[in-house]
């Protein structure tokens, strides 16, 4: 089989791999049907990633299921959301729902970058699943693969971000600084949940475009600092841009920050002390919640598929995945109808 390969800025390419092989009664083989970047695969083929190359890339896709396992849970031929942490399923902390961090597997365990150890990554040909059990999700009857190809992280990622403080807080005002897909699925996902007002922040017109038709208002920078709002999404990798976000914010409101911060900087301590903040900066245990943010997807008050910029063919992936583009889908043998 072959895995496409992260090799330098910019430049990937496929690499021969052995076919993967079941390991264990609760294991299955998938295949990607609709794969796309999550917004820290952008920075990583920016060069902007911690982790020197190669490495293969890519964790956010729909698959089929083409061998599975007397356990798996899963059959072959059965569309699934394969989420982007390995997890067992059963240890302490995924029983807590903490699937990011499961002590069945090296620390950080993940598709799609060699950090606890080595799994292989979502734009490859085959995808060896371990706990296929306690990973797998079907991927809802009526749900477009490609709308929903980012179920491995991102969507069900944006849906934490505000869903439990839309519970905690009705008609919350929602400030979102982005650069990406998360933040626009945020406003998505904000507007569907009843918040009361949401503003969304980019440079980028084509982004702030999709925000406000997903009912937003938007703007390409904000100055003087707004305050008022009950909770704040950062989606940018720019502490200054977190930093802006923080200041932003009701007393005792929330920041939730997604952005994968790569670089230092400095945040403004004096004022989160004073105005009673809580901030969180974490990567997301998405199997934990990921069957609720498709039950969203798919009660049709949502429309993730309008961020998708483009679909493309499986083998156009080495030439097209470096380019810029906001949420490009890398289709193969999609189901009909």
């Amino acid at each position: 089989m072959r895995e496409l390969t992260y090799v330098a800025r910019r430049t990937v390419e496929w690499r021969e791999a052995p076919d993967p092989v079941l390991t264990s009664d609760r294991a299955a083989i998938v295949a990607p049907v609709a794969a796309t970047t999550c917004d820290v695969d952008s920075a990583i083929l920016a060069g902007h990633g911690p982790i020197a190359p190669p490495f293969p890339i890519g964790h956010e896709c729909v698959a089929r299921v083409v061998d599975a396992a007397d356990a798996a849970g899963v059959t072959p031929g059965d569309l699934v959301v394969v989420p982007w942490a390995i997890s067992c399923g059963h240890c302490e902390r995924c029983a807590a729902g903490l699937t990011a961090h499961c002590t069945a597997v090296p620390y950080m365990a993940m598709y799609g970058a060699p950090i606890g150890g080595h799994w292989g990554g979502l734009f490859s040909d085959l995808v060896h699943v371990p706990y296929a059990d306690a990973m797998l999700v079907p991927l809802p009857a009526g749900l477009d693969p490609v709308a929903m190809a980012s179920a491995s992280d991102n969507w069900p990622l944006a849906y934490r971000l505000v869903a439990p403080h839309l519970r905690a807080r009705p008609a919350a005002r929602v400030l979102v600084i982005a650069r990406g897909s998360i933040g626009l699925y945020v406003c998505d996902i904000a507007r569907a949940l009843g918040a009361g007002d949401v503003l969304y922040v980019d440079p980028d017109p084509v982004h702030r475009e999709l925000a406000a038709g997903y009912g937003a208002r938007t703007a390409e920078a904000i100055e003087p600092v707004p305050h008022g709002f009950d909770l704040a999404v950062e989606a940018t990798g720019r502490v200054e841009e977190l930093a802006l976000a923080l200041r932003c914010l009701t007393p005792e409101g929330v920041c939730e920050s997604a952005g994968n911060h790569f670089r230092p900087g400095r945040l403004p301590l004096l004022d989160m002390y004073l105005t009673g903040v809580t901030l969180r900066v974490a990567r997301d245990n998405v199997r934990a919640h990921l069957p609720e943010a498709l039950d969203l997807a798919r009660s049709g008050g949502v429309d993730p598929g309008r961020v998708v910029s483009t679909v493309l063919d499986w083998e156009e992936l080495p030439a097209a995945l470096p380019e810029r583009h906001l949420k490009p889908v890398f289709v193969r043998d999609l189901p009909q109808g």
